[in-house]
């Protein structure tokens, strides 16, 4: 693909940005070559901006390593050892790494991330697809995931969590946003949650279950210990806890919502070491047998 003015004229972009692009960048240049003179001259974000506009290639970048200031590639990346950015990575399709992934701003993937390491960013990290992590996640801004999101160790995220696929946590999931799953979410230790925690199916967890809003799965809840919310606890089907189960004050403990009121008893049951309190629906079944 190459670049006139005319064509990128077409595009709408910022006054300034495209003075600086009409200046800087020959006319009939390629698509790569304009977003590497962008990101070399420090315009990171317009360079994001016309591999966001102009969208990803074919091409693949094969590197031992990155080192640098910020990283945009139209392609895939494939990276044998580990990535190291001080703003953004972005890539157009993939980007895959034998070690872990730094970066002081952002992570951009128009397809899936995988790494054989930790995922930590300052800022943001974004997928269309999947995320793959075989270490820890940790991300100070939001995760937004357009497909499953894995990690061996920790999930910690001090913003939103957005996933439209399913989540499998080897450990903790920690956030201090809002999370929303399109489909299932499992932990091997905690869900904590300082907002409200949306999930399209089923919720399991290893350990404890904490919201600091509202608890909802489409399917059941399962946690090894207690499930607490500050808001209302509604699962589709069961509720099961190790421990108690209680929601927020003045509010209700739903169980069964998406199954008959005839099927209670085989698919709503409600298992905790007491009756919750506020227990709307559902069958209450007893403490969950070990």
């Amino acid at each position: 693909m190459e670049f006139t003015t005319k064509f990128l004229r077409a595009k709408s972009p910022c006054t300034n940005g495209f003075r600086w692009f009409v200046r800087n960048v020959e006319d009939g240049s390629g698509y790569q070559q304009a977003l590497d003179t962008l990101v070399a001259a420090g315009r990171v974000d317009d360079a994001c901006w016309l591999l966001t506009q102009f969208g990803p290639t074919n091409e693949v970048l094969s590197l031992d390593s990155v080192d640098a200031e910020a990283l945009v590639f139209a392609g895939t990346l494939e990276v044998r050892g580990g990535i190291d950015v001080d703003t953004v990575i972005h890539a157009g399709r993939s980007i895959r790494a034998g070690g872990g992934i730094r970066a002081g701003r952002a992570i951009v993937a128009g397809e899936d991330i995988r790494v054989a390491g930790s995922i930590h960013s300052s800022g943001t990290l974004k997928s269309g697809g999947g995320i793959r992590a075989d270490w820890g996640i940790e991300i100070q801004e939001a995760i937004l995931c357009g497909g499953d999101l894995r990690a061996a160790w920790d999930v910690i995220c001090h913003g939103k969590l957005s996933l439209t696929g399913s989540a499998f946590i080897g450990q903790d999931l920690i956030v201090h946003g809002l999370v929303e799953c399109g489909k299932g979410l499992n932990a091997g230790g905690a869900i904590v949650v300082a907002d409200s925690l949306r999930v399209g199916q089923g919720m399991l967890a290893g350990g404890a279950i904490s919201g600091g809003m509202h608890l909802e799965a489409g399917w059941g809840i399962r946690a090894g210990e207690s499930i607490h919310a500050n808001g209302s606890i509604k699962a589709g089907e069961s509720l099961s806890a190790g421990d108690d189960i209680r929601a927020g004050d003045g509010y209700g403990v739903y169980a069964g919502l998406n199954v008959q009121v005839d099927s209670w008893e085989s698919s709503a049951p409600v298992m905790a070491q007491t009756k919750p309190a506020g227990l709307m629906s559902g069958c209450w079944a007893g403490p969950r047998l070990l």
